[in-house]
C-alpha cells in the first residue's frame, strides 16, 4: 500500500546503477540482431559501423549541455525540469507530455517484440501461448519489480546487461581474431567518405536514422537524479559513460559484423543470411554459430529475451518518474506524486503498467500483429518524440545559461548550438524515412525509394506527428492549469 511520503527514495543508486538503467534501455542485443542489418541493406552498406559512431559522436555535444545543466537541475521529470529551466513552464510541461509519448511508446513497442520472441521460443520448449499472453506474463513481471526498491531493479538489470554485453562482445572478438573473408578495412566503415556517401538525402540518411533510432534511452540518466546519491557528480559521469559505451558497442560489434562478411559483399551477406530480411536475427546468429559455435547462438537467442525485459523494465521506471514528477508539479493528478514504504513512485508505476496493459489488449483483440503493428508504429514514435525533446533541452541550456552569464563557454554555448544543429538533421532523417522506421509507408511506394520518403498514408502522418500533438496537449494543460506559473517553476529546481 502506498504510504502519504511524496519523496523518491535517495541514495539508492550510484553511476553504475544508472548505467545499468539507461544502456539497458538501448537493449544492445535488440540493435544488432534487429537495427543493424537492415541499416547496411538499406543504407551504406559496409560504412554502416561509422554511421553508429557518427551518431554518437553528434548524441555527446547534447551530452556536454545535458550533464551541465544535471549540475543545476535535480528533477526526476529531467527533461520536464530541464525545458521548464531554460524555457519556462509552459515548454517544460509540452516537452513532459512529449517525453510521456516517448517511453510509454517505445515500451510498448518492446512488449510486442517480447511477446513475438517469446511466442517462438517457447514454442520450441512446448509451451505454445499467443504473442499477447507471453506479452501480458511480462507485463506483470515489469508492474511488480516497478514497485520495489529502485535499486532491485538496477540489480536485476546490471545482470542480465553483462552477460547480454559479453555474448556480444565474444562474437565480435571472435571474428577479428579469425579474420573475414577480406582482410580488415577501417577506411571501408569509418572513413567518412563512406559513412556519409549517398548524402542525407539518399543512403547515408537512411543508416543514420537507423543509427539515432538505436540510441534511444541514453538520456534517462537524469530522470535517476534524486535517486543517486550524489547528483551532481553521478548524472553527468553517468551521461558521457553511457553513450560513450553505447557508441564503442555499436560501433565495433557491426564493424566485426561486417568484417566476418567481408565488407565489400556486406549487403550481399545480409541478404544470404536473413532470406532477403525476413530473419534479420539470423545475421548476427549465423556469424555467431560460424565464428564461435553454435553455444552462443542458443545463449544469444536467451538474452534477447533478456534484453527485451530489461528494456521493459527500465522505461517503465523511466515512464512511471515522468508521470510522478508531472503529478508533483501538478499538472496531473496529485497522487500520482505518492510514494511507496520503498520509496517506489508506486501510483504512477500503476498508471504506466495500465496504459501498457489496455493498449496490449487492444492489439489482441484487433488481431494486429505485434512487430509490423505495435513495435514497428510504437518504436517509430517514441525515437522522434525524444529527439524532438533533446532539441528543446539543447534549447533551453543555452538559453539558461546565456540569462546567467559567465560559465564554460564550450559546455553552455558552443556544444549546445552543435547539438540544435545536428540533431535538427537527426529529427529531418528520422520523420523523413518514417515509412522505413514504422512501416507505414503509402500505397504503391517503393519504401527503399529516398524519393518516397515523405508519401506516407493518413496513419503514417499521424504517428510521425503524435508527439507534436502531445506537445500541444501539454501547452494547453499548462495553461489553464490552477497551480501558478511562480509555484510551478518551484518544480524545475
Amino acid at each position: 500500500m502506498a504510504s502519504e511520503n511524496t519523496s523518491l527514495r535517495k541514495g539508492r543508486l550510484g553511476v553504475f546503477g544508472i548505467v545499468f538503467f539507461v544502456v539497458a534501455a538501448s537493449a544492445p542485443l535488440i540493435g544488432m540482431t534487429g537495427a543493424v542489418p537492415v541499416a547496411i541493406v538499406l543504407g551504406n552498406g559496409g560504412a554502416t559501423p561509422g554511421a553508429y559512431l557518427a551518431t554518437g559522436i553528434a548524441l555527446l555535444f547534447f551530452s556536454v549541455g545535458y550533464a551541465t545543466m544535471s549540475n543545476h537541475v535535480t528533477n526526476t521529470g529531467a527533461f520536464f525540469a530541464f525545458v521548464g529551466r531554460g524555457l519556462g513552464v509552459k515548454a517544460g510541461v509540452a516537452s513532459a507530455y512529449a517525453s510521456l509519448v516517448g517511453y510509454i511508446t517505445i515500451q510498448l513497442a518492446i512488449y510486442g517484440f517480447f511477446g513475438l520472441v517469446m511466442n517462438i521460443t517457447m514454442a520450441d520448449y512446448g509451451l505454445n501461448l499467443t504473442w499477447w499472453a507471453w506479452a501480458l506474463i511480462g507485463w506483470l513481471a515489469v508492474t511488480v519489480l516497478s514497485i520495489l526498491s529502485v535499486d532491485i531493479g538496477a540489480k536485476i538489470l546490471g545482470t542480465l546487461l553483462v552477460v547480454e554485453l559479453l555474448s556480444l562482445v565474444i562474437v565480435g572478438l571472435a571474428i577479428f581474431a579469425k579474420g573475414g573473408p577480406e582482410p580488415m578495412d577501417l577506411g571501408a566503415s569509418f572513413n567518412p567518405a563512406n559513412v556519409f556517401a549517398g548524402g542525407f538525402a539518399g543512403t547515408a540518411g537512411i543508416a543514420l536514422a537507423f543509427a539515432f533510432a538505436s540510441f534511444i534511452g541514453f538520456e534517462a540518466t537524469a530522470i535517476y537524479g534524486e535517486e543517486s546519491r550524489d547528483p551532481k557528480r553521478d548524472v553527468p559521469r553517468a551521461t558521457y559513460f553511457a553513450i560513450i559505451a553505447i557508441s564503442v558497442l555499436f560501433a565495433f560489434v557491426s564493424f566485426a559484423m561486417v568484417v566476418g562478411m567481408g565488407s565489400s559483399k556486406a549487403v550481399e551477406q545480409v541478404l544470404a543470411r536473413s532470406s532477403d530480411l525476413s530473419d534479420p536475427a539470423s545475421v548476427l546468429f549465423s556469424l555467431g554459430g560460424e565464428y564461435v559455435g553454435t553455444w552462443i547462438v542458443d545463449l544469444m537467442q536467451i538474452f534477447i529475451l533478456t534484453s527485451l525485459f530489461a528494456g521493459l523494465l527500465a522505461f517503465q521506471n523511466a515512464a512511471s518518474r515522468y508521470f510522478y514528477a508531472m503529478g508533483r508539479a501538478g499538472v496531473m493528478p496529485k497522487n500520482l506524486a505518492t510514494t511507496n514504504a520503498s520509496g517506489a513512485p508506486q501510483m504512477a508505476s500503476m498508471v504506466t503498467s495500465a496504459i501498457a496493459g489496455l493498449v496490449i489488449v487492444i492489439f489482441a483483440a484487433g488481431g494486429l500483429d505485434p512487430y509490423t503493428k505495435l513495435f514497428s508504429w510504437m518504436s517509430g514514435i517514441a525515437v522522434i518524440a525524444i529527439v524532438a525533446i533533446e532539441i528543446l533541452v539543447s534549447l533551453a541550456v543555452l538559453r539558461y545559461f546565456s540569462s546567467q552569464g559567465g560559465g564554460n563557454v564550450w559546455k553552455t554555448r558552443v556544444a549546445p548550438v552543435v547539438s540544435i544543429v545536428l540533431l535538427v538533421g537527426g529529427l529531418y532523417l528520422l520523420m523523413s524515412r518514417f515509412n522505413l522506421l514504422a512501416g507505414t509507408v503509402a500505397a504503391n511506394v517503393d519504401p527503399t525509394l529516398p524519393e518516397s520518403a515523405w508519401k506516407l498514408s493518413s496513419l503514417g502522418w499521424f504517428l510521425v506527428l503524435s508527439p507534436f500533438i502531445a506537445m500541444l496537449v501539454g501547452l494547453g494543460v499548462a495553461t489553464l492549469s490552477k497551480k501558478s506559473h511562480e509555484s510551478l517553476s518551484k518544480d524545475f529546481s
